[in-house]
């Protein structure tokens, strides 16, 4: 079925139609709810949780939201899509055993051009929603850039470029290792970002819309001027809604990107940041990473400043303040699109990651 943006408001639906606002859905990553019926939200991971009863699950949301993962019970995990200009319910389960189920989506690309929006469930009729499953108790929060993001991870060429098909989140290092650890993951990440410096931007820096300014709000607007764009955009973070126990910070790809960089400010960009973040998160550690597209000088460069910037902190008494390398991409047959890493890096990445984060941790 595929219906237009107002007929979801005035054709009926068969079935029990449940709003975004029923109390047994659950939410987690960076969502808007100023309109709670229409909760919406730009960065990638965020999801959506719930049980409900029947033998079939539609979903409804704003067209052209972009693509989903969807997982019903213990089955594998298929991409589901938004994105024709009408298409606002997809179907998502039928013909299951009559019973209670649970589903879980995640939203795997970054939304800043589609402001994706959750507009409900359609259970079979008479039925309803049932108390959904614990959330785990560990919680991690990812800052980072388009290898957080999960760009190109699907694609299978580094010399093709990006599609939003190709990028996939919930196979993104970040994403694996928070389901390897049983632990949420909230993400804060975007293409081009850096601590200091954007993609190929100028040396002094892109101050108006680096991750220290980002990092403050609940959705992402890649000019200032677009956060007229959707209200959301200019909706400040509550922190209080999300605690991390560890904070993972990979950034300064795109600062060191293109030759035209200053290392004194990246630093100062990093300790901006790292502040911010102790400032929000008081009591989480925070893990400063590299990995995987620099190499050579720049990866050298990285290393020694998040060196600096960590033990700096620490003789300044912040003693929760780490470090972690993960691999660079090491051959063609670990390239996606664009030079970015593919699932298999991905998956190589999580595993170094969640070793490290089990013992830093004790996660066991």
């Amino acid at each position: 079925m595929s219906i237009g943006m107002q007929a979801i408001v005035t054709v009926p639906l068969k079935g029990t139609v449940v709003k975004p606002t029923d109390q047994r859905i659950l939410y987690t990553g960076r969502v808007s709810f100023t309109n709670p019926e229409r909760p919406a939200w730009n960065f990638p991971g965020v999801q959506i949780i719930a049980a409900f009863e029947g033998t079939s699950l539609r979903m409804m949301a704003k067209p052209r939201s972009g693509y989903f993962m969807a997982q019903i019970d213990q089955a594998e995990p298929f991409k589901v899509a938004f994105c024709g200009e009408r298409d606002s319910v997809v179907t998502l389960a039928t013909a299951l055993p009559y019973g209670r189920h649970t589903v879980r989506l995640m939203y795997v690309i970054e939304g800043y051009e589609f402001y994706p929006e959750f507009w409900g469930f359609v259970l079979d009729k008479g039925c309803s929603l049932a108390d959904p499953p614990a959330l785990p108790s560990r919680k991690i929060e990812f800052i980072g850039n388009s290898i957080t993001c999960g760009y190109g991870n699907e694609g299978l060429k580094k010399e093709e470029h990006f599609d939003y098909a190709t990028e996939n989140h919930y196979y993104s290092y970040a994403s694996i290792a928070a389901r390897s650890l049983e632990a949420q993951h909230w993400v804060v990440a975007r293409s081009g970002i850096g601590a200091y410096r954007n993609y190929n931007g100028p040396k002094t820096g892109n101050p108006e819309s680096h991750m220290p300014v980002q990092y403050e709000y609940v959705g992402y607007a890649w000019k200032p001027e677009l956060r007229s764009e959707a209200s959301f955009l200019k909706e400040k973070w509550d922190f209080n809604r999300y605690q991390p126990d560890v904070v993972c910070i990979n950034l300064g790809t795109n600062d060191l990107s293109t030759n035209n960089y200053d290392l004194k400010l990246l630093k100062k960009g990093y300790q901006k940041l790292l502040k911010m973040v102790r400032q929000h998160n008081p009591k989480a550690k925070i893990v400063f990473l590299t990995g995987s597209m620099l190499y050579n000088q720049e990866l050298q460069q990285a290393k020694q400043l998040l060196d600096e910037v960590a033990t700096e902190a620490q003789k300044a008494g912040d003693k929760e303040v780490y470090r972690f390398d993960m691999s660079p991409i090491a051959g063609n047959e670990w390239y996606g699109n664009d030079w970015h890493p593919n699932v298999y890096q991905d998956e190589k990445m999580a595993a170094e990651l969640t070793a490290y984060l089990r013992t830093l941790m004790q996660w066991f």
